[in-house]
């Protein structure tokens, strides 16, 4: 038997063992279990619907922005989770880095993976969500899981430097936290990009240029579709702007391997 072929098969048991530990682990004690993976968007949407929609009457002539709310909220809180549990996933298992000798980049997939999974049971809520309110789901619904994958794609490449680069510098948490929390607030979840672009046409064009905000508008286009949605090939006649977040998603992805792979060596020494 070929060794190669065993090594990839108890990598992948190693792997599928982890994200059902983590898994496990995230809702053990609690009394609800695994119903909190629904409740906590359901809870925060919510929220943001009675502040934001109902008070401050956000998206108002905007036909199903109440699920296109929802569903930002829901791509957001995968991103959110899947960069923070990935950042952390190397220095949580140092015990088992001193102790077996595996790939260490498992440790990252499996705690992004582990997010994933409660993404696509928020998204059965979402789905039922857009049902209840009448969404007419068109053929573009069959591109939203290429969205899914860049998506996770980009979560991915930054778990891989951010989990690299706090093995030695634990301050990339705390810089996270309010990266993160300006990046919410610069991106069109809780109000519609069209509410932007009545301020000014050049402000909205700089929060396109965000790769989560293109990635959140394309999924609602994709979902939702109508032409309450803008997307960034609405906003952008230049090509080179509409492919600027990709690139910097591919860049992202090529520095995040690179230092990884520099930087891995050392994981057991430093963590």
């Amino acid at each position: 038997m070929n060794l190669s072929n065993i090594f990839n098969r108890r990598n992948k048991i190693l792997l599928r063992e982890l994200v059902i530990t983590d898994f496990k682990l995230r809702y053990q004690n609690s009394a609800l279990g695994y119903l909190w993976s629904l409740l906590k968007p359901l809870f925060l949407f919510a929220i943001m619907y009675v502040v934001f929609v109902y008070f401050l009457r956000f998206g108002q002539g905007i036909e199903h922005f109440a699920p296109m709310l929802l569903l930002g909220l829901v791509l957001w809180g995968f991103f959110t989770e899947a960069t923070k549990q990935g950042m952390n996933s190397i220095t949580s298992r140092g015990n088992l880095l001193r102790k077996i000798n595996f790939p260490k980049y498992i440790l990252v997939i499996s705690a992004t993976i582990s997010a994933f999974i409660n993404l696509l049971l928020n998204l059965i809520v979402v789905f039922i969500f857009m049902l209840v309110d009448g969404v007419d789901f068109s053929w573009t619904v069959v591109l939203f899981p290429v969205s899914l994958l860049i998506l996770y794609g980009f979560a991915l490449a930054l778990a891989f430097l951010f989990a690299a680069i706090s093995v030695k510098y634990r301050d990339i948490g705390y810089i996270w936290d309010v990266v993160i929390q300006a990046m919410f607030y610069g991106t069109p979840i809780f109000y519609p990009l069209q509410m932007v672009m009545e301020f000014n046409d050049w402000a909205a064009q700089l929060l396109m240029l965000n790769p989560i905000a293109v990635i959140i508008q394309n999924s609602r286009a994709q979902l939702v579709g109508g032409e309450n949605v803008i997307t960034a090939d609405q906003l952008f006649s230049n090509p080179f702007w509409l492919i600027l977040p990709y690139l910097i998603m591919v860049l992202a992805g090529i520095l995040a391997v690179w230092f990884f792979k520099k930087r891995q060596g050392r994981f057991a020494e430093d963590v």
